[in-house]
């Protein structure tokens, strides 16, 4: 039988793209394997590394023999270089009806145990609670990400290379000294841990074991976790008689020089000069050296701040989140009579 011309052809055609497809899959799979024993070589001086820094090798065996790349880690990381919401729109998100009443009832479930801390680590039971709200919704969303993970991907991306090799070794030593299963050890994409999103070495710094059960567990323990917020901003020159600050409103001739985180005023003086707060509520009766800041531009919202503003903005350096956790923290406690000051 006589094959035409044209079907030869067709014939050819077919055969060379069926080559052409094995040949990238195979080159693939060998890509594949390449990464991955490239991987596998580079976790060895990962390894190593660690090893030389004190880590037990059984922990080292134990956390890091099945780990894995994940790249929902990347993606997210990714995101960070977007540009942030609007303040109103922030404020929106996080401040919602509903957590505003969980957060009074969490208050209210958690007040015998706050007021132990707030004796202990001088810091208001609102501000915890309103932390607790703003960072995982009072625990709901804590994180999925097996936190080593999440390092070593962050770590092996490069980006942020050198941060997160430090907080890896901080991690493993939580899990070296036993207050964590590695299973149990899971936060954020980006390695935040707990009820309060602890970064490892925010945990080595600050986490306290406040039920003497010989585990610091900001993960299932609400002592744990609420004395370990509460250590971390008394650490950090928080005040007890001293509340956020609140948002205010000037006159038309006021200096707006003046408008500048950095711009430290007594409460008098700014008083002096016109300064008056939206709500009507009258300022705090002590004369607390503040400064006005407008996230939002000149035209936006203006707000007069404390010293305690300037811990929460150690805790997360966005004006954005301070700005939802004093709101958050006024509105929890006035449903119960706290005086706001």
């Amino acid at each position: 039988m006589k094959i035409s011309a044209h079907f030869h052809r067709v014939l050819l055609l077919i055969s060379t793209v069926v080559i052409l497809s094995l040949s990238l899959v195979y080159s693939s799979i060998s890509m594949a394997v390449a990464s991955e024993s490239s991987f596998r070589s580079w976790l060895a001086t990962v390894e190593s590394k660690a090893l030389s820094s004190g880590i037990s090798l059984n922990t080292l065996k134990t956390a890091l023999s099945s780990v894995e790349l994940e790249p929902r880690v990347i993606e997210l990381d990714r995101r960070q270089l977007e540009p942030p919401l609007p303040l109103d729109q922030y404020l929106s998100r996080v401040i919602t009806k509903d957590r505003v009443l969980v957060g009074r009832k969490k208050l209210i479930e958690n007040r015998i145990l706050l007021d132990s801390i707030a004796v202990r680590y001088g810091v208001q039971p609102r501000f915890l609670v309103a932390l607790w709200g703003a960072e995982t919704d009072f625990g709901r969303v804590t994180g999925s990400f097996q936190v080593i993970d999440s390092l070593i991907t962050l770590i092996y991306d490069g980006r942020r290379g050198t941060f997160f090799r430090k907080e890896l070794i901080h991690a493993l030593r939580i899990l070296d000294e036993g207050h964590v299963s590695i299973d149990e050890m899971k936060g954020s994409w980006a390695g935040a841990m707990g009820q309060l999103q602890f970064m490892p070495s925010t945990f080595r710094r600050f986490a306290v074991d406040f039920n003497d059960d010989g585990r610091k567990d900001i993960w299932k323990s609400h002592e744990d976790a609420f004395a370990s917020a509460a250590n971390y901003l008394s650490q950090s020159g928080w005040n007890y008689d001293q509340t956020w600050g609140q948002e205010v409103f000037f006159p038309e001739e006021f200096d707006r020089t003046s408008i500048r985180f950095k711009h430290r005023k007594r409460l008098s003086e700014w008083k002096a000069l016109g300064l008056r707060p939206l709500d009507g509520r009258n300022f705090p009766s002590k004369d607390f050296i503040s400064s006005i800041i407008q996230p939002n531009g000149a035209a936006g919202q203006a707000f007069l701040v404390y010293g305690n503003y300037r811990v929460i903005l150690r805790w997360n350096r966005s004006h954005r989140f301070a700005l939802s956790v004093g709101m958050l923290s006024d509105l929890i406690g006035q449903s119960v009579g706290i005086l706001l000051e």
